[in-house]
């Protein structure tokens, strides 16, 4: 047993179909991780949204957000038509989640 530093890079002795077949298994494994890492947090996120009613217009406003940023992802969302309405509303909701509550009543 040698004790050499330098590990031995195995991809360079396969042939390519090998490395790329190799590389497409990694890339899916991370692919997955990813996802699964995605849920996770989303799962998080929906139970500290359902955690109780929102107390203030931010926190309605978060939900709101949330939702319909949701429903962008789905095929309804992408039509055309959708995605202008959906683009207003996050507008609307930046928008008025920028301004103190005092100004509100005098709009």
């Amino acid at each position: 047993m040698t004790n050499d530093p330098d590990p031995i890079e195995l991809d360079v002795h396969r042939g390519m179909a090998a490395q790329k077949a190799t590389e497409v298994r990694r890339h899916t494994a991370e692919v997955e991780a990813d996802r699964e890492a995605l849920r996770q947090h989303q799962d998080e996120m929906e139970h500290a949204l359902r955690a109780g009613p929102a107390a203030t217009w931010d926190e309605a406003g978060q939900k709101a957000r949330y939702l319909i940023t949701l429903f962008a992802a789905t095929p309804e969302g992408r039509d055309p038509r959708h995605r202008k309405l959906i683009a207003s509303a996050l507008g609307d909701i930046q928008r008025l989640s920028e301004k103190p509550s005092a100004n509100l009543a005098e709009t």
